[in-house]
Parts: structure tokens; C-alpha cells; sequence
């Protein structure tokens, strides 16, 4: 009996998986516990096995495609044996492309649309049906370079259309919500198409580029690979033909890419992304103009449209009415204008793009904290000891020692001592961490980075500030990769060296606790017979999230905190 193989659940975080490598073909015969493809993660590439012995009938997804969990992703069972009842209802990406067969003469024959497996479509051009075997290139998708990154922004092309592109080469230069990272090319070839330019927007696994080779048909490869988008270009209904012949027409002068969508009749040409984001604002897209293939609305195009740019063709239209005004407004203007006192004028503004980095610092912390249950727990911690030992410790250590240094490495230990505070909500259930990893909020010029230091409380203090310090480096030249980012358990902001007295601090998933550091400033403290001595003290904010940690947990980790910053020789042995 067939089988379906279907996408698993690789990482506690993962939601969808991309094709790598495909290692087996349709009529393959193949056997439980071989390696039939190389999936992608959010985490790592990783090997697929098969669970079961026969032929392989069916293959749904082309490299490089991604599949949520439980996606379909291929067929196994015995040769000959009838499959199509299993895909009815649980395709996914295979849902939209053509159909791999054992009997490539067979298939070749038919139409695309009895290739067709799932969702019966109208009759489709040729163009969309050229089979993926005979197109000779591949598209290059944006890459997840991050664990929290959605989409990235193309900081500069390395390479033009035309340009000999070898497997390692740079073709371009991406921003991530976290750097700006270089993206490789992964085929040998020539780059055929570039979809994107400087400065624009994709999601992750959005079509970029083609490499492929000279010659190759990259209008059949986008179609197909656009499916619903691409393919409404090339596999337009017999009704709807006379809709589209007069876009089509008026648009042949090439004036202008951007189409709007009343052009093409009632049908509205719109990517999934693109009419989710217009539902959830309230905008209408028969309104909006598409700046994708053939007039396609895209998710840049939603995000950049305004209503007064819309009511700006209701204004041309009305310009006959305004003539007939123009005498009053002619008497209006002679009148003396009212003295404005030299202020600015209204509407005096400047409005700026919004960074990856900044969209992604929005997106976790609102989620954060209108999500999570805050709390917190101030506390005052008197530095005396600590600013006497530091000097000492600068003599002999190789790396400058900071106070921040010693409160990373004063949380490391109390988080040993306190292991339900270094935990997370996993939402089914809470998961305490068996080691230490302290994320350290960086300052850059487009927002905050939060680089980690990886078994603080294993460390010494001149190691920890030595990481620190070329960490916050990386962090400012753009120059920080995943490794530097991730899985953090604990997090520390330290506004101290700005004269910051205290502050509270926003959790910075997925931890459930971050500290807030204020200055160190000298008071006046009083002993037991009423005589007044200077002492130096430094206030602390625990931000806590309250699903896993209570208030007298929250309390007992700052006190522990407290101790070991009051005696600080005790975190030494």
C-alpha cells in the first residue's frame, strides 16, 4: 500500500522545511532508513530518511521549495500502484507544479492540467507546461539567515544579468533584521534574471534570481515557480482571455510596470501574503497598482500604499469643478495671508524606511510584552567591595574588567543556584536550560543587538570581558553571524554608562527574565549611632515573566545576585 512522506517537525522551532538536495528520483526503488533528501531548518540542513521499503511514486516539491510540517513531500509504495486518492485534500507546494512520473513519454503528452493531481485548473498555455527537466536553471530564493528573520532587504547586487556566476561566488549583499550578510550562489551558470533591486524587500524564500544555463526559458521557470502568482500570467481561463487582451494591449509600450488591477476586469491578480496584509489594514486592493510580474500585487505594494495617493486620480477627475472656483480663489489669494510668526509650516516631516532591524526589534517585543505577564523587582546593591576589587583585577587581567562584566558573570552563577529563572514558556510547557548563556544588549546605530555569551558561568571575569568586547565589535561593523545570536537563555541591558539611575527592560524571547542595570551613584548611608558615611550604590530591575517565574523566585535570584556583587571574591573561587 502507498505511503505518504511527509514533512517532519526537525527542531522545537521549526514551521516549515526547504528542499536541499533531493538524493532519489521518481522510480527509484528505495528502503527504510535511506537518506532520500537534505532538508533545511530553522537550525540546520539535516538528512530525511525514509520509514518505508518500495519505489519511489511521487515527488511534490522541487528543490529548493519550502513545506510546512506535515506538507506532502513524496509518495512511496509499489511500483505501478495507484496514489493520486492519497494527495486529494493534503498537497501542498506540490499542489502547484507538475507532476514527476515514472513514464516521462506519458506525461510529456499530456496537457499540464492532467498532470494536475489536486485542484483541477482551466487549460493552460504551453509556456506553463514546459516540464521542470527541460528548463536548465534554477531560481536563487532569499535565505533564512536568522532565527527570527522574515524577510531581507537587497543592499547591493554583485553581479548583473548576463555575469558568469560560479557555486561560491557573492552575488549579492543582504540585510537581515540582525547584519548585512553576504549570499552566496549555489549553481554554476549564468545569472539569467534579477527580481529584485537595490534596496527592496523579499520574504524569506521569495524568487530573487535565476542562474541557469544561456538561453534557458525563465519566464516558463518563474510561472511555475510562482504557481498561483506567475502561473496566472501563463495559464489564463479561456473566459478571462478577453479580460486580459486589452491590459495586455495597452500596456505593449512598456511606459509603465505598474498595473492596476481594474485593468484585467474583476479579477484581482494578488499574492497570499499581499491580500492578507490588505484584509488586516482595511485597504481595498482594487485600489492599489501592482508592481509584480503582469501587474501582480505584492506584499511591498500593500505596504506602500497610501490613500491620498488613491484619492489623487478622484481629485484629477473633479479638476473641471475646481476651474469653475477659480474666481473665488483668485479673491480668496488677494487677501493678506495671516502672519505665521516664522514657525514651520504644518505637515513639516520626514518620514523614514524602517530597517530590518528595526521591524524585527518591534514585531518580538510588542509580541513580548503584550503576551507575556511582566513583573518587576527592584533592588539596590551596594558596589563598595566591587569598586575597590576592579582595580585590583585590571592588574593582572589581560582584558579591562568593566562592572558589567562582573554583573554578567554575578547573573551566571545565581542562575546556576536559581535554574527554574533560567527557563522558557514553550506555551505546552516550560523548559529549564542545563547551561548558561547570557544574551548582552549592544546598542547600534539601527536599533539593538543582543549578542550572547555562551557558559557565562564557566568563564572567567577577563574571558567574559574579552568576549564582550569583540562581540559588541562585530555587533557595530555588521560583522555578527547566527552563532553570535542565538540561545541566549538570560538577558542583561545596562544603561548605567548614560547616568540611567533604573529602568525596566522588555523580556527578550525566548527568556523568561532580563535584568536591568542603572549607575552606580554615591549616597549618604547611615550607621547604627546615626553617623552619616558615603556608599555607592547601583539599583537593579529583574523583568520576569510570570507564567514561569512567581515574585519570591524573582526576589530569592536578585538577592543571590546581591551577595555575590557585595562579596565579589566570592564569584573568583
Amino acid at each position: 500500500m502507498a505511503e505518504v512522506i511527509r514533512m517532519p517537525k526537525m527542531s522545537d522551532t521549526m514551521e516549515e522545511g526547504v528542499i536541499a538536495e533531493w538524493h532519489k528520483k521518481v522510480g527509484d526503488k528505495i528502503k527504510s532508513g535511506e537518506i532520500i533528501a537534505e532538508v533545511e531548518t530553522d537550525k540546520a540542513t539535516m538528512d530525511l530518511e525514509s520509514y518505508y521499503d518500495g519505489t519511489l511514486l511521487y515527488i511534490g516539491v522541487n528543490k529548493g521549495d519550502a513545506v510546512p510540517i506535515d506538507g506532502i513531500m513524496a509518495v512511496v509504495g509499489a511500483e505501478g500502484e495507484d496514489y493520486k486518492s492519497l494527495l486529494e485534500g493534503g498537497s501542498t507546494n506540490g499542489a502547484a507544479k507538475a507532476e514527476t512520473s515514472a513514464e516521462p513519454a506519458k506525461e510529456e503528452a499530456k496537457p499540464a492540467a492532467a498532470v494536475e493531481t489536486v485542484t483541477p485548473e482551466p487549460a493552460k498555455k504551453p509556456v506553463a507546461a514546459a516540464p521542470a527537466e527541460k528548463i536548465n536553471a534554477v531560481v536563487v530564493r532569499m535565505p533564512k539567515m536568522s532565527d527570527t528573520m522574515e524577510e531581507g532587504t537587497l543592499v547591493g547586487w554583485q553581479k548583473k544579468v548576463g555575469d558568469k556566476v560560479k557555486s561560491g561566488d557573492i552575488l549579492a549583499e543582504v540585510e537581515t533584521d540582525k547584519a548585512t550578510m553576504e549570499l552566496e550562489a549555489y549553481e554554476d551558470g549564468t545569472l539569467l534574471y534579477i527580481g529584485i533591486k537595490d534596496g527592496e524587500s523579499v520574504p524569506v524564500d521569495g524568487i530573487i534570481a535565476v542562474i541557469g544555463e544561456e538561453g534557458a526559458n525563465v519566464e516558463a521557470l518563474l510561472a511555475r515557480e510562482n504557481g498561483e502568482g506567475g502561473a496566472e500570467v501563463e495559464n489564463i481561463d479561456a473566459t478571462d482571455e478577453g479580460k486580459a487582451a486589452p491590459a495586455a494591449e495597452s500596456g505593449s509600450n512598456g511606459a509603465d510596470k505598474t498595473v492596476s488591477v481594474a485593468d484585467s476586469g474583476d479579477r484581482i491578480k494578488a499574492s497570499p501574503l499581499a491580500k492578507r496584509l490588505a484584509d488586516e489594514k482595511g485597504i481595498d486592493l482594487s485600489q492599489v497598482g501592482g508592481s509584480g510580474d503582469n501587474g501582480r500585487i505584492v506584499k511591498r505594494d500593500v505596504d506602500e500604499f497610501k490613500p491620498a495617493a488613491a484619492a489623487a486620480a478622484a481629485k484629477t477627475e473633479a479638476a473641471p469643478a475646481q476651474a469653475a472656483s477659480a474666481p473665488a480663489a483668485a479673491a480668496k489669494a488677494e487677501q493678506p495671508a495671516p502672519a505665521t510668526g516664522g514657525s514651520s509650516a504644518p505637515g513639516d516631516f520626514t518620514d523614514l524606511p524602517i530597517s530590518q532591524m528595526r521591524k524585527t526589534i518591534a514585531r518580538r517585543l510588542s509580541d513580548s510584552l503584550f503576551t507575556a505577564p511582566h513583573f518587576y523587582v527592584t533592588m539596590e546593591i551596594n558596589m563598595d567591595k566591587a569598586m575597590a576589587l576592579r582595580p585590583q583585577l585590571n592588574e593582572v587581567s589581560p582584558a579591562k574588567i568593566s562592572f558589567n562584566d562582573m554583573v554578567i558573570k554575578a547573573c551566571a552563577v545565581a542562575l546556576k543556584q536559581h535554574p527554574a529563572v533560567n527557563s522558557a514558556w514553550l506555551g505546552d510547557k516550560i523548559r529549564k536550560y542545563n547551561y548558561v548563556n547570557i544574551g548582552v544588549a549592544v546598542a547600534v546605530d539601527e536599533g539593538l543587538l543582543v549578542p550572547v555569551i555562551r557558559d557565562a558561568d564557566k568563564k572567567t571575569l577577563s574571558t567574559i570581558s574579552g568576549e564582550v568586547k569583540d562581540l559588541a565589535g562585530k555587533a557595530k561593523d555588521k560583522k555578527l553571524q547566527p552563532k553570535d545570536w542565538e540561545g541566549n537563555t538570560f538577558s542583561i541591558s545596562n544603561l548605567g554608562m548614560f547616568g540611567v539611575d533604573e529602568f525596566t527592560a522588555i523580556i527578550n524571547p525566548p527568556d523568561s527574565c532580563i535584568l536591568a542595570i542603572g549607575a552606580i551613584k554615591k549616597v549618604a548611608a547611615f550607621k547604627e549611632d546615626g553617623t552619616v558615611y558615603p556608599q555607592n550604590i547601583m539599583k537593579v530591575t529583574l523583568s520576569a515573566d510570570h507564567r514561569v517565574v512567581d515574585g519570591a523566585l524573582g526576589a530569592q535570584f536578585l538577592l543571590t545576585v546581591k551577595k555575590l556583587l557585595e562579596e565579589p571574591m566570592s564569584m573568583l573561587v
